[in-house]
């Protein structure tokens, strides 16, 4: 049955209640405490990720939450529009979308091959241009809706050895305002500039232990915590978040003061 959006008491005993979400990236990290933080709000959550993500979608029930999962390669666009079939015979619309999906390479440029190049980009890039396409697809259809992306605080920065990632982050900014500009009012565009966040993308598989020291060389001295971007995300696709667009947001403990 298609999802209807509640009254304004509605809204006010539970901030997101009956809206339909789609979290992608959200077996774990960042992704993975939003997909929380929105089901404790009242949304229906559609958990994504390209790898399993029972542990989110349990975690979500368990606390009497709703949510249901699905599979997703956001790089790839026929698994993207099958997701977004998938949703729109599900519940008929959606009302936000917070994209998460992504990945980070540690590399010198001249180390860098164009294939390491081009995986950087097609997760966080092109993955966010098609998600975020199909999402607005659908919420066009209906009452509009709120996108939230993640880009990140090396947007700003720059970074050595981190170009193909900051290079797609920075991408990520320019679809949040570029979005912003051409579906206001209807639909509302931000984007999130996490900095330091103690997720698996912080480990040693991803970044030397020299960087992860460097990181914390901030005015808050510590790493972030998922729910703490998480929060913010919640924020932006409620109702007080009405009069807020075309943003990067920092949650980043001081790193970048614009």
């Amino acid at each position: 049955m298609a999802l209807k959006p509640d009254d304004r008491s509605g809204e006010r005993t539970s901030r997101l209640a009956r809206r339909a979400a789609l979290v992608t990236g959200a077996a774990r990290g960042i992704g993975q405490a939003t997909a929380l933080a929105l089901a404790e709000a009242g949304a229906h959550v559609v958990v994504a990720d390209i790898t399993d993500v029972t542990q989110t979608v349990e975690a979500i029930i368990e606390a009497g939450g709703q949510a249901v999962a699905m599979s997703v390669d956001v790089s790839q666009e026929q698994s993207v529009t099958t997701m977004f079939r998938t949703i729109d015979e599900r519940f008929g619309r959606l009302d936000i979308l917070v994209n998460c999906a992504g990945v980070i390479d540690e590399k010198p440029l001249l180390q860098t091959t164009v294939k390491e190049f081009d995986r950087v980009l097609a997760v966080n890039l092109r993955g966010t241009f098609l998600v975020g396409r199909e999402a607005i697809r659908l919420m066009s259809r209906n009452d509009g809706g709120r996108v939230v992306l993640i880009a990140s605080d090396l947007a700003h920065l720059g970074r050595e050895t981190f170009s193909s990632y900051v290079a797609s982050k920075h991408g990520v900014l320019g679809l949040a305002r570029s979005w912003a500009m051409e579906f206001a009012p209807s639909i509302l565009v931000n984007a999130l500039c996490p900095g330091p966040v103690d997720t698996e993308m912080l480990g040693a598989g991803n970044m030397s232990s020299e960087w992860r020291e460097r990181e914390l060389d901030i005015p808050l001295h510590r790493f972030g915590r998922p729910d703490e971007v998480a929060a913010m995300a919640v924020f932006l696709a409620g109702p007080s978040a009405g009069f807020i667009t075309g943003q990067g947001i920092g949650v980043n403990g001081g790193s970048v003061m614009p």
